[in-house]
């Protein structure tokens, strides 16, 4: 079972949130300050920690800061009340591998937390389909010998597209996954951003990767 801290000082959102992540069978601490996480973080060893943006001693993003120049690579996941783009910036900056946006969806939250167990599994380093591989725990994307750069959303639309090889990902399932409030996104939006993506893993003479599947949704195979 995997051990998750989670720094929170709304009681009665943490409540429901320990709540939810044990009946999923998680071993969950829970702390309200981010001072009483670092001292856990020093004699317990956790998989995860779901880290609250505001918090009343110092803030997630000082937290996140403090684990990083200590060395520790232990995924966190920030949860934040705005879902401005800078803020977003500013947490991943500071070393949040994901956030989640309040009020938190269970749902969307739980999903995360288990993606960030994938990626730091020793089994799953780096995911492969062909020649194109992603790291998920740098977040870097490459075909071959070519890099390739990609936004926050169009990486996780691959990530999650290379977790899932050969199988047809319906438009849900990817909103779940890349979207901070798991709500299909509007209009054409992920249309556009499947088409920048395909564009930037599928150079000229490069084999098709990435495949449409009429009323379906994606999918990512070598076969076509």
């Amino acid at each position: 079972m995997a051990r998750i801290l989670l720094v929170e000082d709304e009681l009665r959102m943490a409540h429901a949130l320990i709540t939810g992540l044990r009946e999923e069978t998680f071993v969950v601490d829970h702390v309200a300050k981010a001072r009483e996480a670092l001292v856990h973080l020093k004699i317990t060893s956790y998989d995860v920690a779901v880290i609250d943006r505001r918090l009343p001693d110092l803030s997630g993003v000082e937290l996140l800061k403090r684990l990083r120049a200590e060395g520790s690579r232990l995924p966190c996941l920030m949860l934040t009340a705005c879902d401005a783009p800078s803020e977003i910036v500013e947490g991943l900056e500071a070393g949040a591998d994901d956030y989640v946006a309040k009020p938190v969806r269970f749902a969307v939250l739980l999903a995360r937390i288990r993606a960030l167990l994938r990626r730091a599994s020793g089994m799953r380093a780096t995911l492969r389909c062909g020649d194109l591989e992603i790291d998920p725990l740098a977040h870097q994307a490459r075909r071959g010998e070519r890099q390739i750069r990609l936004p926050l959303l169009e990486y996780r639309i691959l990530e999650h597209l290379m977790l899932h090889v050969g199988e047809v990902q319906s438009r849900a399932k990817i909103a779940l996954a890349v979207w901070s409030d798991g709500c299909e996104p509007p209009s054409n939006v992920l249309e556009v951003l499947v088409s920048h993506l395909r564009r930037k893993i599928e150079h000229e003479g490069e084999r098709r990767l990435l495949h449409t599947r009429r009323g379906q949704g994606y999918v990512l195979s070598e076969d076509g």
